[in-house]
């Protein structure tokens, strides 16, 4: 069952007394940052394995099929 909006209220005030205003705004902005870095991260990741794939080559034969097999 989620927590009603005066519950809520009332951890904010706890968790609010227990690290400080302004310890909080320093624990979000490094929370921010970590979610940026990962993300940026992610997308790195995936353009390096398009990348690669771009460099491989693929070597193929074009065989034509005979007419008589047609019959």
């Amino acid at each position: 069952m989620m927590p009603g909006p005066f519950e809520l209220i009332i951890i904010l005030v706890i968790v609010l007394l227990l690290f400080g205003g302004k310890r909080l705004k320093n624990i979000g902005g490094d929370l921010g940052n970590a979610i940026k870095g990962f993300k940026s991260s992610m997308k790195d990741e995936t353009t390096n394995k398009i990348d690669d794939k771009k460099d491989e080559v693929i070597d193929a034969k074009v065989v034509e099929e005979s007419k008589d097999k047609e019959k």
